[in-house]
This record gives structure tokens, sequence and C-alpha cells, in this order.
């Protein structure tokens, strides 16, 4: 497309200069640098201002942007193209065109959003014609929408935009420029609507799904590029297919969503499932409301993407911050790793001091290796158990992370390990050869063990101290009698539990000494460290296989979690997360019982969880979510305590949490709790992301 110059055209009535401003920016969250993506060869945003300027009512076309650096591409490309490129505000977006119009001498502005390429000169011209004949402050075509999304025209007086930039302090009135206008009920308004509905179409570029299809249709026209919007209409009747890959998309979805849920929308686009940890998928907790990202952490609050804060009574980071998000002391520590440095051809010294430290700790230990996850540190220990008992069977009870040797227990069966992890778990990828390797007991059930250990040739148990109850009958005794009698490695799985009710592991209350343990989340306070503890004799198994990974090395992992347990040692902080555990469990029999109410409660104190008796259960939960984020806190039915939940948060959020506890029994009684959800029931296993 040749470049242009765009003379002021002073057309319609000559006391009134109507100017055609176009929102653009490069930093679209979900799909960046949209507007300089190709369409048929050139960038879009040549190809909308192309258009644009066959309007006939306008007097002249600008772009108004940012003044973020990131849109100088867009402005450079604009100002060679021959249009005026104002750059404002990035945030208010309502003082960007107020103050772009002003610079134009504009009376009357012709508002246009930069993802809207099939833009009708036509169309433009008659809504301008009606602005004019009907003598109104606002004028638009899109309220209520009937043409198809991508067509929307606004036309309005500047005097009434710097209006309601003065009466609305609104962030979404100032980010979405006109709501204000539309709906305070103080301009005089008027509107175009087409004789069909056509509002279900979508015309626009959101995202690269609809690059695809407006790509297409531009191609089916080429090269001409000043077709009419009636021409579209027509193609898609007589081609829907070339309009499939954006048809399931929703009409102006970005105005109602948060940055967090746009950035989400576009994670699935290119990391497969949305992020790396199933556990914190907008989906498991509101799905299409879930603000999904943060830009700080602090404390027990979490601040988002647009500056939102809330209080986390949920699962804090997956249970990783016993001390609470940015422990100062701990912080410090990793400050100071970095300034020394993280990575060296040398060792760190600190691997040695933690390994001491946990061997401490645990006096029926000897030996410890690091790694920097959960499931890693349960591989390193399956590695090393199997190396010792020179057998590759492994009983388990509980959940041990992603590798191919525990999700080997599924070849069986998909759902085997439903009980102890998450259903709908699909083993495909891990090899079938592990068939047979992996067997399944369940917590409390001894005699169900005893018959694997007397039926398969058993190497190596592996458990979760605890699960949702307490060992009852001497579980855990006589599981390590087993053990001991019969040559097996017993595995005591800590990742979770470790540091949340003692100084340490959990089995040190219960009296039992495992021959290898992990642990992991809570130890570094947020820092990737874990550690896999064990008696020389097993241990040394290691020397005898191969174990060994570059970022194991790093630095900051083993600060951290030194740091961790020496402020934890001092604050006790174990009594303390029991014990505000133990009173927020109180605290949800209490709600529970007054508003009539039964639950299930679940976990150690510290990782405290309850489940209405209902079927409605999960539609229970999402309730809470949603009507608790409107409050200011992330919430739902389990709490990971940290030592930031003082007494003062606690009593606060439960008094936040009566009202909704009182529309679970409205529920209860009749009301349909879906009438109330404003998006679907939140996932209660693993699902694929589409």
């Amino acid at each position: 497309m040749a470049k242009m110059l765009i003379r002021h055209k002073h057309r319609g009535c000559a006391s009134m200069k109507i100017v055609a401003v176009v929102q653009a920016r490069m930093g679209s969250t979900r799909f960046p640098n949209k507007v300089m993506k190709l369409m048929g060869g050139v960038p879009m945003i040549e190809v909308l201002l192309a258009r644009l300027a066959r309007a006939t009512e306008i007097s002249e076309v600008m772009v108004a942007t940012s003044v973020d650096p990131g849109n100088q591409p867009l402005a450079d490309h604009v100002n060679y193209l021959g249009y005026k490129c104002y750059r404002g505000s990035e945030n208010d977006v309502l003082d960007r065109y107020i103050q772009a119009a002003k610079s134009a001498n504009a009376d009357v502005v012709v508002r246009i959003t930069g993802d809207c390429p099939l833009v009708d000169p036509g169309l433009v011209d008659e809504v301008i014609r009606r602005f004019k004949s009907t003598n109104v402050s606002y004028f638009s075509n899109i309220s209520p929408p009937t043409f198809p999304d991508g067509l929307d025209i606004e036309v309005f007086t500047l005097a009434a935009l710097g209006k309601a930039a003065e009466e609305t302090s609104k962030s979404y009135d100032h980010e979405h420029v006109t709501p204000y206008l539309r709906e305070s009920g103080r301009f005089k308004q008027a509107g175009m609507q087409h004789s069909e509905d056509l509002s279900g179409l979508r015309w626009t570029v959101d995202e690269p799904a609809d690059h695809d299809a407006l790509s297409k249709v531009f191609a089916q026209f080429a090269p001409d590029i000043h077709f009419t919007w009636q021409q579209v209409l027509q193609l898609q009747r007589a081609k829907p297919e070339i309009f499939y890959s954006n048809q399931n998309l929703i009409r102006n979805e970005g105005s109602t969503m948060g940055t967090g849920q746009k950035l989400w929308k576009r994670a699935k686009q290119v990391i497969p499932g949305g992020n790396m940890l199933l556990s914190k998928r907008a989906e498991m907790f509101l799905p299409e409301q879930w603000p999904a990202y943060f830009s700080k952490a602090k404390g027990c609050k979490v601040w988002d993407l647009d500056g939102r804060e809330y209080i986390d009574m949920s699962i804090m980071g997956i249970g990783t911050n016993i001390l609470g998000y940015g422990h100062p002391e701990v912080d410090a520590a990793v400050q100071q790793t970095v300034v020394a440095g993280n990575m060296s051809t040398f060792n760190c010294p600190e691997e040695v001091y933690l390994a001491e430290k946990l061997v401490e700790l645990h006096p029926w230990a000897d030996m410890a290796r690091l790694a920097r996850s959960g499931g890693e540190a349960n591989a390193i220990a399956i590695r090393i158990a199997r190396a010792a008992s020179g057998k590759d069977k492994v009983a388990v009870c509980g959940y041990h992370g992603w590798h191919d040797w525990y999700l080997s227990a599924n070849l069986e069966g998909g759902e085997n390990l439903a009980g102890h992890l998450l259903p709908g778990l699909d083993p495909k990828g891990v090899p079938q050869s592990l068939r047979g390797t992996v067997f399944l007991f369940n917590y409390n059930n001894y005699a169900e063990l005893e018959t694997l250990v007397n039926t398969q040739d058993i190497g190596v148990i592996k458990m979760e101290v605890v699960r949702n109850k307490g060992p009852e009958d001497n579980f855990l005794h006589k599981v390590r009698k087993l053990a001991t009698d019969r040559g097996i490695v017993l595995i005591f799985d800590e990742c979770t539990s470790g540091f949340r009710q003692t100084y340490g592991g959990l089995h040190k209350i219960y009296g039992v000494e495992p021959d290898m343990a992990m642990f992991g989340k809570a130890l570094g306070n947020g820092y990737a460290i874990t550690a896999t503890i064990g008696r020389r004799e097993i241990m040394e198994a290691a020397q005898s296989t191969f174990i060994s990974s570059t970022f194991w090395t790093e630095r900051i992992g083993p600060s951290a979690a030194l740091k961790t347990l020496e402020v934890m040692e001092r604050l006790q902080s174990w009594d303390t997360i029991t014990q505000t555990g133990m009173q927020i469990r109180q605290r949800w029999q209490q709600l529970a019982d007054k508003h009539g109410l039964n639950i299930d409660h679940w976990g150690l104190p510290a990782l405290t969880g309850f489940t209405f008796q209902s079927p409605n259960a999960l539609a229970y939960k999402t309730l809470i979510t949603q009507e608790m984020l409107t409050k200011g806190y992330l919430a739902g039915n389990s709490v990971y305590v940290c030592t930031e939940h003082t007494p003062e948060v606690v009593a606060v959020f439960f008094e936040a949490l009566d009202s909704v506890f009182g529309l679970i029994k409205e529920c209860e009684e009749g009301r349909n709790v879906m009438s109330l959800l404003r998006g679907p029931v939140c996932h209660d296993g693993f699902k694929r992301l589409n």
C-alpha cells in the first residue's frame, strides 16, 4: 500500500470539525502487537486507516496511542503513512482521547478501535450524519449492538467527553472511554440498529484466531481492500467456514476481563494447559473470573496485574510460604547470595550446611541429597531406594509427583490414582514396560498393604505420613515393622507435611522413623529447594546409579532454606500455624452450625479444609471463591496457613464469609446455586484446557 498524506478535510457542517480518533497500542494482553500484524501483506493499522480515510463526513483521521516505549514502531509507521499520532496516558485512555482530540482542534470525536480493520467508511458516514441530525451529545451503533462485532462506531462531542472525565473517577470509565457517556444518564444520546441482529458475527481482532479469520476475508477480496461490510456479510453466508476459527469467541469479552484473565487466555495458546502447575490453573478456582497472575505478594497479601489487593486465605503459593510471602530475613539472605554470585564452577558451601542441619533435625538420618522440586525429590528417593533394595516394585499411598514411576500406577486402569491424586490423569507417555511396577494401597488399610507385600516382590514402600486423617490402630508402627521384617525400604514423603506441625518431619510426632524422607514446599519459604534424607546404608546407593542435575547446584535455594529454618526455629512457626489452623477449622464449624449446614473437615491443621455434605459441594466452593473475590479475598474451602494469618486477619475473613454461608443455606433450601454463579463451576480434577 502506497504512502499517503491526509489533508484536513472540512466536510459536513463547516462550523464543526469531526475527527476520527483510532485507539491503538502494541501492548495488547491477549494478542501483543496485533495492530502491526500483517493483513493482506501490510500492517493491520495501515489497512484500517486506508479504509477509514474514505469516510467523507470526517475532517481528519488520527491515531491515539500511549507513551509506552513499546508503541514506538506503531507511532513511526502511522507518521510514515502521513497520519498524526498522539501519544498519551497508558491506562487513562479517556484522557488520552481528550488530549488527542484537543491537539486536532476537534469539536466532534469519532471513536474507532485499532482492532477493527473491516471498519466501513460508508457506515461511518451514516452514523455521523445521524449524529448531526439528532442533535445529541452521543450517538453510536453499539447500544444495543446489532451490527457485527468489529463495525463499532461511536460519535460524541468533545465537550461531553470532557465533562465525563470531570465527573467520573472510576478506573473502568477511564480505561474504556465511553461507558460514562452511555450509562450515567447525564448526556443526551441516540443510536441506530440494523434491521437484522448481526451482533453474533465476529469481525474484530482481539486474539490470534480473529486474525486468522479476517486474513482469509482480505484474501478473498485481494487485491481490493475497499470492499463494503455488506460484501463481507455475503461472504460469511456463502463461505461460513472462513470464520470457523473464531466463532466461539465472545463479543466485547475484553471489556469485562481483568488483565490477568486476558493473559491466562493468551497463555493457553502458547503453554499446554496454560501454566506449569495444574493446581494453579484458573479453572481450579474460578473459571472465567480468576485473576490468575500476580504483580507482587507480601505477608498474606497478593496483588493482581491490575493492582487489586487480596488477602490470601487460600493455598498460599501451594503451601510454599509458612512465613508468609516475601519474608524480609529470607529475602535478604537471597539478595546477599545474588550479590555474591549464585552459580560457579565451584560448589556452594550452603548445600553442606543445609544437609547437616536436616540430619541434625532427624537423628535417624545420616545423609542428604538436594533438588529443587518435589517431583524431583520423589524421583531421587525412588531411584536410590530401588538401587538399595535391588528390587523394582513399589507400594505407594498418597501423592508423589508427576514422574513416570508414579503415573505408571494408572497403566492398569486410568483411575487407579484418583483417590491419591486428581481424577482424570491419563498415563499417556508413560512406557507400558512400567506396568506392574507400582501398586497402590489405602491409608490405614494395613491388610491391603500386607497382601501386596505377600503377593508382590515389593522392595520399596512410599507413603505420606498423614493423608486427610491421622493413623489408626498403630498403622504407621505396623508399616514400619513390616518393612523392617521384609527388608523393604520405607520412605515418608514429607514434601507437603514437613515443618507444618513440628520442626522437621511430621513423623516425629508419631515416633516412627523411616529409612528415607523428602522435604519441599515450605523448606525455602517460596524459593526452590527440596531435600531427600536417609540412612547411610540406603543413601550410599546413590553412588551406584546416576542422579545429577546442573541447577541442583545453584546457591539461592540452600541459602533460603538455611535462613527459613533459622526463622522457623526462632518463631516456633509450626505451633503458630497449627493453632491458627485449628481456630479456622473451629470458625468454619461455627458458621456451618449457625446456618444449619453440614460439613466434613480434612487435612492437617495447618493445611485445613472442609467439604459441604451436598451434591452441590463443588458449586458451593465456586460460589465462595466468587463472592469472596469481590470482598478482596482469595478463598475457597481450604486454607494453607502461614504466620501472617494473624487473629485479626482471620476474624475479619470470617465476618466476610458469614453472608456467603447464608447464600449456601438458601441454596440448600431450594435456591438454584447456578443462578448465583457468574461462570462455570470450578474443576475438581484434571481436564484438558482448550
